[in-house]
């Protein structure tokens, strides 16, 4: 299966439909009056469907076992049509839109074989997915596309050359992925005064967007909360606690780093773990959604 776990769960619908599609008003009747033979053709296909919905990942090979929250089967006839809606809901990592289809298929197949002594035409049509929402493509940001980003890496090995920055560079991979443009790129010490430099010259050439990586765990040499917290103008307590979330649930020592998210003037400030999977792990918890703060924030500025 494909892999899901950098993604994040966000409330996922669905809608699905079949048409089941009759040869006479006759059949139409049977099922409207409850004389159909095998017994109530909507109520047991909706059941029908309920256990096809669930049973989706255990027929399809690449579809993943989820949670489905809501399953909700409607019908609507119009002449010797009859249209099967399913709509699926989940909070998960991934979308619900086989599963919707699976159920409407499901239903429409429970209708045939319920409705075949009465009716040898029955044909079934237009399995198809009407509408999802949820995903990413849903809180991807559309309006800002001139956002310019400053990455620097805090790290005294790095600044001496005694290894190599993967954090930065996939911080930069990420930001890029995002459609944000690289300002610049630099490697500095972890003293705080250079910190604070950094963050006021970006800020001055504007930059949108200044992320620093390194420095936020509780070695004696790591400064950066300490140098960035003082020059915030507020604090995003949300950004901060989505980073922790997402990383605890990953590895239990993620509990331990102090990430911090700010505006500085008509900046974004965010201070990342510097370890490459704490870098890479914090950009899959807010990005691209975080993006969505440039819709308001210095909006005035870019009119």
């Amino acid at each position: 299966m494909v892999d899901i776990t950098y993604k994040i769960n966000t409330l996922r619908v669905a809608t699905a439909q079949a048409i089941v599609k009759v040869s006479k008003q006759e059949t139409i009747d049977a099922i409207q009056n409850s004389t159909v033979p095998k017994g109530d053709v909507f109520s047991m296909s909706k059941a029908a469907g309920l256990l096809g919905v669930k049973k989706t990942p255990e027929l399809l090979p690449d579809c993943h076992p989820m949670p489905i929250e809501f399953t909700g089967i409607d019908y609507e006839i119009s002449g010797l049509e009859i249209t099967v809606l399913c709509t699926v809901k989940t909070i998960y990592k991934t979308g619900v839109e086989v599963e919707a289809m699976h159920g409407a298929s499901i239903v429409a197949l429970n209708m045939y074989d319920m409705l075949k002594p009465l009716d040898k035409d029955i044909e079934i049509h237009q399995v198809k997915l009407l509408g999802k929402k949820g995903g990413k493509s849903d809180y991807t940001d559309r309006f800002r596309k001139d956002i310019k980003a400053a990455v620097v890496v805090c790290s005294d090995t790095i600044f001496k050359g005694d290894k190599e920055d993967k954090a930065g560079k996939a911080i930069i991979s990420r930001l890029e992925a995002c459609n944000v443009g690289i300002q610049d790129y630099t490697v500095i010490p972890d003293e705080q005064d250079l910190i604070r430099e950094k963050l006021r010259n970006y800020q001055s050439q504007g930059a949108d967007l200044i992320i620093f990586t390194g420095g936020t765990g509780l070695s004696i040499r790591d400064v950066t909360p300490e140098a960035l917290s003082s020059m915030l103008d507020r604090r995003i307590p949300g950004i901060e606690e989505a980073i922790r979330s997402y990383g605890q649930n990953r590895m239990p020592y993620a509990m331990l780093s102090r990430s911090v998210a700010g505006t500085y003037k008509d900046s974004l400030v965010l201070a990342l773990p510097g370890s490459t999977n704490g870098a890479k792990e914090s950009m899959d918890a807010i990005f691209p959604f975080v993006l969505h703060l440039f819709r308001i924030f210095k909006g005035a500025r870019h009119d």
